[in-house]
């Protein structure tokens, strides 16, 4: 029996037209901005969003770290939710790479008001940080995939520019948003200074990310990649994945939330499930009647051929993605009815 895997949808390998399509892709040195495949990938994806300019970095954690550092002058303080994965996913990299504190507040399900935002807006007084960016998910992981509410978006970021603080978006699966609330991405795109998205994850690249933003935020963010090492040479190789999983793989991920909520109806029939997130988008997550059997279960699913990750106590989440199909979610759903 092969192995069906729902840690997460960063597993996704590509395609086989995606590969002959990547082995196609002319190539350059783009750290002499010259490689044509990363100019069309780059190019592609501001028109999309309607953005100036945009820059490939090697991974999601990369171009948010690159924004803030960019954003965020040593000393400065980043608003962002305590689930947030710039926070607590991305190993410290706010203190470490840019010198900066955090305002971390809560809100349901990894998603912030605007009254929490404006809460977390220091005084300018010289025993505080200076504020100086409010930081998004969307959707947000720890949430289970949800999706924020574009109204409550609109009014965080009305709040910034009213106190001229630039608003980042951590984007890692925006586009499983986009396909869900059908906003169009650049009236989206336009509420943000800055935007992060994931190709690697339910779009199917086997890496990168892209940053978006003005052309002289994307100017002074080229430095800082070099800086930090990001600085790549013949990158259309990997570049023409993200190119291909854009004009290819968005529309598809609602087959991704599909077979999600498949998952969710049948694991809160069984007496073992507390509860489950609501299912918004491609995210799973099972809460646990006894807390204290998470490792029990994660080890029954593996036995029967499946991977699930832990999620914090009492938690196990599941991730569908391009490469779950719609057999492999019948044999799960099997799984979960034989598992105790």
């Amino acid at each position: 029996m092969s192995t069906i895997d729902f840690r997460s949808d960063t597993v996704t390998k590509p395609s086989e037209a995606m590969l002959h399509f990547m082995f196609q892709a002319p190539v350059g040195d783009d750290v002499y901005g010259e490689d044509p495949t990363v100019n069309e990938l780059q190019a592609f994806a501001s028109e999309y969003f309607g953005k100036e300019a945009a820059l490939f970095c090697a991974s999601g954690t990369q171009a948010n770290q690159i924004a803030i550092n960019v954003h965020v002058k040593p000393g400065g303080e980043v608003i962002c939710h305590s689930e947030s994965h710039i926070y607590k996913y991305e190993g410290g990299g706010i203190a470490k790479n840019s010198g900066a504190s955090v305002h971390l507040v809560a809100g349901n399900r990894g998603r912030m008001t605007v009254e929490g935002v404006q809460a977390a807006i220091n005084a300018d007084d010289v025993h505080f940080p200076s504020t100086e960016l409010v930081c998004l998910e969307d959707t947000a992981n720890r949430g289970g995939g949800a999706i924020y509410d574009f109204e409550e978006i609109k009014k965080i970021a009305a709040l910034c520019r009213s106190n001229n603080l630039p608003l980042h978006l951590d984007g890692a699966r925006l586009m499983n948003a986009l396909v869900v609330n059908k906003i169009d991405p650049r009236e989206y795109a336009a509420q943000f200074d800055t935007i992060s998205l994931c190709l690697s994850k339910g779009l199917g690249a086997p890496v990168g990310s892209l940053l978006l933003g003005s052309a002289d935020f994307i100017r002074k963010a080229r430095r800082v990649r070099k800086v930090m090492g990001g600085g790549m040479r013949q990158a259309g190789i990997i570049a023409a994945g993200g190119l291909y999983a854009l004009k290819h793989n968005v529309e598809r991920l609602l087959v991704d939330h599909q077979h999600a909520m498949q998952l969710g109806e049948e694991l809160i029939k069984q007496d073992w499930v507390e509860s489950i997130y609501p299912v918004e988008t491609n995210i799973v997550v099972v809460c646990l009647k006894d807390a204290t059997k998470k490792e029990h279960f994660i080890a029954a699913f593996k036995k029967n051929g499946v991977l699930v990750s832990s999620f914090g106590e009492g938690m196990i989440r599941l991730v569908t993605h391009l490469d779950i199909s719609s057999e492999a979610i019948k044999q799960t759903c099997e799984v979960i009815r034989k598992i105790s």
